[in-house]
């Protein structure tokens, strides 16, 4: 180090620019701060890490001695600090060694912290953008609607940010001479080779880490309770006299004159897409004769999968569908030939001419049951060969009013009503009355909630459960038949078994204990007496539900697409004063059951 000494104070001249006398102009810096930056640039040469550790353990970088000689130059008038000292070409670099050449490199070109940056947005984009696109993708979203951009904008990002960690990775690296003239030696081959793997691993990772974590709830919620935890939708051992069951009584369904099995196969939303042709073969191949299916049942894979299981046999099955479309349901305000269309795209996809009963689906209202229009659409296509039999489905709010209504009309061929073991009181006298008008009485909704896995009895009454509810629920002889959807051969197996059979007095002890132990969880079908005490109109009973569908049936990715097409969700009740709080004559918590509902059906 060289320069010309006054007093505490080193002059430092600069090259080329004299001052305007002709004479070499300097800079003053403190003796301290020069002498102290000159010996730890030296020892940094020299591989010395100690000299940059202050007394009391703290780390003293280049950074200190550059903040050092910049606050002298700013207080004698230099402006720029070090990056235009040195651009200038003062000659202080001559004075303080070829180490202040790690000062100004450090100041012109940044680039690690650029490269630093550039990952930070490309996490950014991979959490709010690719997490977003690949979250609607697990959902289930059409791809081809789906817009690329946060894609591309992320690989756009992952590029860009590896480029900026590849140039900072090339820089040179304090080329410098040591204290004794030498030159020293930069950083080995392989200690950038693996800074730089390092480096883009950790930027790519941090980047699919971004996208995991948007999509969290997919494994907490979604990912643990269907592919760790499936609920079980048949008997925990199965039994060797269930083998290869078979239907073994069939009953007349009403004024249909139709003979039909009298446990069924159903193929609803609780089948959460399981339900395969197959096994509906099989089905048919064990003697069950009637088919129920709907087009916004699994997104029209239902009708799909039942009318390739129905090749070569379609004249021995009884096949009933809904007035309704692959999104959702017809009602007033629709036109004769809107419900026209929707019956001839079911029969499309059940690859038949015709059904046999089609069912005003799921109805909740007396307008919506007897519209002019479905009206008269049913009689333009039986006239046209394309249907046989009207029907209405309800397990609604309003199921007795729609079911009494449906009765005097003398419209109805059919009705399939939620029915069970310590169903809603009228019910039984309901299907009294329409067995009376000689209409086929079809049963749904048969297991209450289907929650037997769930509860803390023995494991004897949980795999008797299921063929107790049939067995009561055919015990009535006003019923035709029950449905009930299943998607596995052991289900078959089991569901089989009880038919033409009636219970006994041990399947009358399940129920009631069963009923004992669900009573403040399972909402009755057709009670709807929370409803008008809510404030936010929420459709909860609707909720409760779909609830259902994940926890019991083991269709989580169906009741949450249900869930999400709600026009009001649970997220209401947040903020409510639950009024609803003693609405229910079961005593349901109904608050609390909206407020868990949501957690776990909410997509997001």
């Amino acid at each position: 180090m060289s320069g010309a000494w006054e007093g505490d104070h080193a002059h430092v001249p600069r090259r080329r620019k004299p001052s305007n006398d002709g004479q070499t102009a300097s800079i003053r810096l403190p003796r301290g701060r020069f002498i102290g930056m000159a010996a730890k640039l030296e020892a940094l040469e020299a591989g010395d890490a100690e000299a940059f550790i202050d007394p009391e353990g703290h780390s003293a970088y280049l950074d200190s001695a550059q903040q050092a000689i910049e606050q002298t130059l700013a207080e004698q008038g230099h402006e720029g600090g070090c990056a235009s000292l040195l651009a200038a070409d003062w000659s202080v670099a001559d004075h303080l060694g070829p180490g202040s050449a790690r000062i100004g490199a450090h100041r012109r070109t940044p680039m690690g912290r650029i490269a630093l940056i550039a990952w930070i947005v490309t996490l950014g984009l991979a959490y709010f953008g690719l997490g977003g696109l690949v979250g609607k993708l697990v959902e289930g979203y059409d791809r081809a609607e789906l817009s690329r951009l946060p894609f591309i904008a992320t690989a756009i990002a992952v590029l860009a940010s590896l480029v900026c960690t590849i140039v900072w990775l090339r820089q040179p690296r304090a080329a410098a001479a040591s204290p004794s003239g030498e030159a020293a030696n930069s950083p080995s081959g392989r200690r950038v080779f693996l800074l730089g793997s390092l480096s883009t691993l950790g930027g790519v990772a941090g980047t699919l880490a971004a996208v995991v974590v948007r999509n969290s709830r997919w494994f907490s919620v979604t990912g643990q309770n269907i592919f760790m935890v499936r609920p079980e939708y048949k008997a925990s051992e199965h039994r060797g006299e269930w083998s290869d069951a078979r239907v073994v009584e069939y009953r007349r369904l009403g004024r249909t004159e139709a003979r039909v099995s009298d446990i069924s196969l159903g193929s609803g939303s609780s089948t959460g897409g399981r339900q395969t042709s197959e096994v509906a073969r099989q089905a048919i191949e064990r003697g069950i004769n009637y088919f129920d299916t709907a087009p916004d049942y699994s997104e029209t894979g239902s009708e799909l999968r039942l009318g390739a299981a129905m090749k070569g046999v379609r004249d021995r099955m009884f096949v009933a569908t809904k007035f309704c479309r692959p999104t959702g349901h017809l009602g007033p305000g629709n036109t004769v030939e809107e419900y026209m269309e929707a019956v001839n795209g079911s029969l499309q996809r059940l690859q038949t001419d015709w059904v046999d009963l089609v069912h005003v689906h799921s109805c909740d209202s007396v307008e919506r049951l007897l519209d002019e229009n479905v009206h008269e659409a049913f009689d333009r296509l039986k006239q046209q060969g394309k249907v046989r039999f009207l029907g209405v489905s309800t397990h609604t709010p309003n199921l007795e009013a729609v079911a009494n209504a449906a009765i005097d009309s003398d419209r109805f061929d059919a009705i399939m009503l939620a029915y069970h073991f310590g169903a809603w009181p009228n019910l039984a006298s309901i299907i009294d009355r329409a067995a009376s008008k000689d209409i086929g009485v079809v049963a749904m909704k048969t297991l209450r909630g289907s929650m037997h896995k769930q509860l803390h009895w023995s494991r004897d009454e949980r795999d008797s459960f299921t063929q107790a509810s049939f067995k009561w629920v055919l015990s009535n002889p006003s019923v035709a038949c029950l449905v009930i959807s299943l998607w596995s051969p052991e289900q078959l197996d089991e569901f089989l078994y009880a038919s033409g059979k009636r219970p006994e007095a041990r399947d009358l002890a399940v129920l009631e204990r069963y009923q004992e132990l669900t009573r403040s969880e399972h909402c009755r079908p057709h009670c709807g007496a929370c409803l008008s005490q809510c404030p936010e109109q929420l459709p909860i009973h609707d909720v409760l539900r779909q609830r259902m569908y994940f926890e019991s049936f083991g269709a989580q990715k169906e009741a949450m697409r249900l869930y999400s097409a709600l026009d009001k969700q649970a997220d209401v009740c947040a903020s409510c004063s639950a009024p609803c709080l003693n609405a229910c004559p079961d005593g349901i918590p109904i608050a609390q059951r909206m407020r868990e509902a949501h957690e776990i059906l909410r997509i997001g």
